[in-house]
């Protein structure tokens, strides 16, 4: 009865997290809501973000953590908040949310390659580190041109980790590693690029304050303390970028190789200095820390793919799971792990590496079939899956050693990902390097949960964690996965192509990507 908690709340891609952490930085409960993002029909390539059915499902979230955790509401010390980025969230003049839009939208084609055409995107990532593909820029001036009235009565605009705290404290406020990712930032700077935000057609008013990271903001109204069963006055501490805040929750040192992956896989290494790639594939962020950047290659809907493999093929698993009180995954991963390496020849299409300023991707697909042999079946496929992650990884790996200037020993995985044995081995065997997962696979929300326990000064984290597991490669296998991956990278470049000459639906095209043009880093 006389425990104290910090609690950590997650708005990922796919899903949104509540996860409550003991003095001693031990996860006591957890509770988690899948979510989705709709398409405006009147805006092709957008997604919207629901802020008030996504701010339900949080707090749906945090009423179960308390009672799953047998938690009093004010024995929570404090709580802080992280989500994936690029989201943002506007404001009219009373407060209230008007506009809202998730990592993924990508109706701003149009304004994207004007900026590009016109040589201001080039500018943009010369000063933020990232490109116009899904940052707030293009998404503004799409507003001007499809929505100016809306546009005209915004008075505040965050990003979505700053949405939460709002909805919690009333505060508007955001800090360098959410905030670089709206692409308005001065990255060496650290806060908004007053260049930037000309070129966006805001007025500088309607940007929020800066803050660090594990700042107190505010206190939870007497509104949000009945929404979420969270005690008023709880203090609100500023969290940070979902992978940003995974990273310092693994205690990532600069020339360190993480993945996190998730919804998307994020392939990062940190730097003391902003580097900014100059071949504009990856992006540049700041890091939580104040003196630290990040350089990050995306693996686009790695992890989605198989949630929806999950429930698109493998509903008997699913159920058999509930009833035996198991984690589907698992039961996926064991099923993937009757085939072979290399899949039964079965070649996957479901994401293509990472290019900022031209990112595109083929139709999805399973290609390669055996319809003689069973074995090219759902367990093939599953398997396919989690080698295609491991190709993209892959390639990011080789432009971050690129990029900066050091050779990969070995990798830290974290992230839902890492939580099973199949994955890290087959990445392993793909990198021919060790691969070393982290003892916790809530990575993000662990990370948060230090900034939070930081902010009210109380140590947290103390108690010790299990070991981290190590996973070496199969060098025989490594050779075989060269020539796979190499066939991969070929196969999805063709099927780029062939998706664009018959108009075919691509898995995802980032608003001024041009189509035909893209291959596989090699």
């Amino acid at each position: 009865m006389n425990a104290e908690y910090v609690m950590a709340l997650d708005a990922g891609t796919g899903s949104c997290r509540a996860i409550l952490f003991d003095s001693a930085g031990r996860q006591i409960a957890a509770a988690a809501r899948e979510w989705v993002n709709s398409e405006v029909p009147s805006a092709p390539g957008s997604q919207q973000f629901s802020t008030s059915d996504n701010w339900q499902l949080i707090c749906d979230c945090i009423h179960e953590c308390l009672a799953t955790g047998s938690a009093e509401a004010r024995s929570v010390k404090a709580v802080a908040a992280t989500s994936m980025r690029e989201g943002i969230v506007l404001y009219d003049r009373h407060g209230r949310e008007i506009w809202a839009c998730p990592n993924a939208d990508a109706r701003a084609g149009e304004q994207a390659s004007r900026l590009i055409g016109n040589g201001a995107a080039q500018r943009i990532y010369e000063i933020s580190g990232d490109w116009v593909s899904i940052t707030s820029t293009p998404r503004l001036l799409w507003l001007a041109e499809h929505e100016p009235d809306l546009l005209r009565s915004v008075r505040h605009l965050g990003m979505l980790s700053d949405w939460i705290n709002y909805r919690l404290c009333g505060e508007f406020c955001t800090e360098p590693s959410a905030g670089s990712s709206s692409g308005m930032f001065d990255l060496a700077a650290r806060t908004w690029s007053p260049e930037i935000v000309a070129i966006s057609g805001l007025a500088p008013e309607i940007l929020p304050e800066v803050l660090p990271c594990g700042s107190v903001l505010g206190k939870v109204t007497a509104v949000a303390a009945e929404e979420t069963g969270l005690a008023p006055g709880t203090p609100v501490v500023l969290g940070g970028a979902d992978t940003q805040v995974g990273l310092h929750g693994l205690a990532a040192a600069p020339g360190e190789i993480t993945i996190i992956g998730g919804t998307f896989w994020q392939q990062t290494a940190l730097t003391r200095q902003p580097i900014i790639d100059p071949k504009a594939r990856l992006r540049t962020l700041c890091h939580v820390s104040d003196d630290e950047w990040m350089i990050e290659g995306i693996g686009f809907y790695s992890g989605l793919a198989l949630r929806w493999f999950r429930d698109a093929f493998c509903r008997d698993l699913v159920i058999k799971a509930r009833a035996d009180g198991q984690d589907p995954y698992r039961l996926i991963e064991a099923e993937a792990a009757t085939a072979p390496p290399g899949s039964d020849g079965v070649i996957p299409i479901f994401g293509n590496v990472m290019k900022a300023s031209n990112w595109t991707h083929a139709a999805p697909s399973f290609l390669q079939f055996d319809l003689t042999r069973p074995e090219t079946g759902r367990a093939a496929c599953a398997r396919a899956l989690l080698e295609h992650a491991a190709y993209t990884s892959l390639a990011h790996v080789e432009i971050l050693g690129e990029l900066t200037g050091r050779a990969c020993a070995s990798i830290r995985f974290a992230g839902g990902a890492s939580a099973g044995t199949l994955w890290p081995q087959i990445l392993a065997d793909v990198l021919g390097c060790p691969v070393i997962t982290a003892p916790i696979s809530e990575a993000s929300a662990y990370g948060t949960m230090l900034l939070a326990a930081r902010g009210i000064g109380v140590p947290a984290g103390t108690v010790p964690m299990p070991q981290d597991r190590e996973y070496l490669p199969n060098l025989e296998l490594r050779a075989s996965y060269q020539e796979s991956y190499a066939r991969w990278a070929a196969v999805n470049a063709a099927l780029l192509q062939l998706t664009e000459s018959l108009d075919l639906q691509p898995l995802w095209r980032a608003p001024g990507g041009r189509p035909g043009n893209q291959t596989a880093e090699k």
